[in-house]
């Protein structure tokens, strides 16, 4: 894989296959989770919870806006209900739905949303979510969660799941690089630091994390320290790390693999904005849907690669 190579990073599991285990297991010692998928469990890894749990599994169908539905009725009646699809499937056909009857009420729904961004690769544009963290973020009183290796979906699924109230986590079909161990911490709302650095700060989630530390090693290489920070929830985000990353290091850059429009980087500028001003970088889709591809070569052509971090970042310490 490319992102990660040149730092020797070990490749793991998919962040959609660590999030199957991860709620099967939650499934053993709570008895109020249901789950709800849209006839793709096999793709979601739900497939996991349904083989142990077949009374607590519910497949509706290739049936989004239905599927949602069903979950709100099951979460008012005081189940933890997960419900499961690819995320461009999921928040783009379900969306009236998750508005309505989730993120009105409130109700204890969680939304997981498989094979996002443009690292799925061959199945091309049709099936890419690129939008789903900008409509995840349209949606008021959802936590928003974005894990970047299978110890941080893991890690994530738990706190999701024991955390009353609708959220959304993004999952991706790739196997990706290994940052975190199993003993690795991590708290809702606030952004893992996972590495230091006073000349400038790259933000990033997902599977762009493991490019950020990247490139932040070969931006060591000439003289520009650069401090990583991994934010993995966007909502509630951590506008304290952010407001500290601008004051300490003047610079900051984020990175996601999502439409610039609505993501991460939005999020951060927004903060930096009402804070501490300073110059800043952006990475990510802009504009546009990826064509279909194997997963390395869409990366390449799209700027979402550590050397792509690197030119922003360059160009952004520039204007300090």
């Amino acid at each position: 894989m490319i992102i990660g190579a040149r730092l020797g990073l070990p490749v793991g599991k998919a962040t959609r296959n660590a999030f199957g285990e991860a709620l099967r297991d939650l499934g053993r010692s709570h008895p109020e989770i249901v789950v709800v998928d849209g006839d793709v469990h096999n793709s979601t890894r739900t497939g996991y919870f349904a083989k142990e749990f077949p009374d607590r599994f519910f497949n509706v169908g290739i049936a989004e806006s239905n599927m949602v539905g069903v979950a709100a009725g099951l979460a008012a009646n005081g189940k933890t209900a997960v419900v499961s699809s690819f995320a461009c499937f999921i928040m783009c056909n379900g969306f009236d739905q998750l508005r309505m009857s989730v993120a009105f009420p409130q109700q204890n729904v969680k939304v997981v949303g498989s094979h996002a961004g443009i690292s799925i690769g061959e199945d091309g544009p049709s099936q890419m979510g690129i939008e789903d963290v900008a409509l995840a973020l349209a949606l008021p009183g959802f936590t928003v969660l974005c894990p970047a290796d299978e110890h941080a979906a893991r890690a994530l699924t738990r706190l999701m799941i024991e955390t009353s109230g609708p959220a959304y986590m993004r999952t991706g079909r790739l196997d990706v690089p290994i940052i975190y161990n199993e003993e690795s911490e991590f708290t809702l709302g606030r952004a893992n630091r996972l590495r230091d650095g006073n000349d400038l700060t790259i933000i990033a989630s997902g599977l762009m994390v493991a490019a950020a530390l990247e490139a932040a090693h070969l931006l060591a290489e000439e003289g520009i320290e650069a401090r990583v920070l991994d934010m993995h929830t966007i909502r509630p985000l951590d506008a304290e790390a952010i407001e500290a990353a601008a004051r300490e290091t003047g610079c900051i850059v984020t990175a996601e693999e999502h439409l610039l429009a609505g993501g991460l980087g939005q999020q951060v500028a927004a903060v930096v904005a009402d804070t501490w001003p300073v110059p800043m970088g952006f990475v990510g889709l802009d504009n546009q849907f990826a064509t279909s591809g194997a997963p390395d070569a869409l990366l390449v052509r799209y700027g979402l690669t550590a050397d792509d971090i690197v030119r922003v970042a360059k160009r952004a310490f520039g204007r300090r």
